[in-house]
């Protein structure tokens, strides 16, 4: 429930806005924009960006720091931005790229596909890392930014708002297509007229009982959960986090006066989201009754039972709604 027909490809939806960018730009523009591949451009999006500009487009072959670290150099002058891409499995061997780049000022826009669990034929090779890590500079560093957008429409948004930012920006996609999230009205709720504000928190569904606080593939079906437990009466709100490493003070301060919050990701339960948002509303002095539930054990085999299996389906999501609003 919450959803309609009609799916999309996060990860291609990336290289396909990015070439709409680039179509409006002249080509002394395209010029301060470096494109760097590790094998793997037909699987995160850029093969698009390949076929319409090979002159900005580099494939560097399967070495992911040497190629994070040409991106980056490209990008320490000002002006200029390097692009880089790869699986998300594949974002922790960067770690100490990263971190030179954020010393230099390096702009640099990476996409991070295949991450969450949504029909990851993969598995456990590709789940349960710390995709937060990527957010492991000072405060007073330089500014680093993490976005999931939760469907094909907000993807766009999201490419469209931070393109032209400054600093590191991470972008992750999940590795299947996702269905387009509606509203209560049955409209495309990321459709026309929406614009991706970087930071803010979004209110999905009201609710007087408590909130769910999701992101990415657990999205969807956190909000078909709230809408199944609305029609047994149990009236819980969803906010979706599509920044995840900003603090949206508002947003927090709306939550932290609920019942309960509930945090729902497919992330690693150790070092994802709700390992942070706990101790956000604590520092603040709000609290509600609060609890994640994650990604959090092997799960060899399996496409679409991985959400259940690690009982962040939507059955398992209501479970716990229930437990915490007895």
């Amino acid at each position: 429930m919450g959803v309609s027909d009609k799916v999309g490809s996060n990860r291609n939806v990336f290289g396909d806005t990015v070439v709409s960018i680039l179509n409006g730009m002249s080509e002394a523009e395209r010029g301060n924009h470096l494109f760097v591949d590790s094998d793997l451009e037909g699987s995160c999006g850029l093969k698009q960006i390949h076929d319409a500009y090979p002159d900005r487009f580099v494939s560097g072959g399967i070495m992911e720091r040497g190629n994070f670290s040409a991106a980056a150099g490209f990008g320490m002058e000002v002006g200029k931005q390097g692009i880089f891409a790869t699986f998300s499995a594949f974002l922790e061997m960067c770690i100490s790229e990263i971190t030179m780049a954020r010393l230099n000022n390096s702009n640099v826009l990476c996409h991070f596909s295949h991450a969450g669990i949504d029909d990851m034929a993969d598995n456990t090779c590709h789940f349960g890392l710390n995709n937060m890590f990527a957010d492991n500079g000072l405060d007073d560093g330089y500014e680093t930014r993490l976005y999931f957008p939760a469907d094909a429409n907000q993807m766009k948004a999201c490419v469209e708002a931070v393109f032209t930012q400054t600093g590191m920006r991470f972008i992750f996609s999940t590795r299947s297509k996702v269905p387009i999230m509606v509203d209560s009205d049955g409209k495309e709720f990321f459709g026309e007229g929406y614009k991706f504000t970087p930071g803010k928190d979004e209110v999905i569904r009201e609710g007087t009982a408590g909130y769910i606080v999701s992101f990415g593939d657990a999205l969807y079906r956190s909000l078909d959960a709230v809408e199944r437990l609305k029609q047994e009466g149990i009236d819980v709100g969803l906010i979706n986090k599509p920044t995840l490493n900003v603090i949206d003070e508002d947003m927090l301060k709306k939550v932290g006066a609920a019942p309960f919050v509930l945090v729902v990701e497919a992330f690693n339960r150790r070092t994802g989201l709700g390992s942070r948002f706990g101790s956000w509303l604590l520092e603040r002095g709000m609290t509600p009754k609060f609890a994640y539930i994650a990604t959090h054990k092997e799960g060899c085999g399996g496409l679409w039972e991985q959400f259940p299996h690690q009982g962040i389906g939507p059955e398992g999501i209501m479970g716990k709604v229930k437990e915490l609003v007895k």
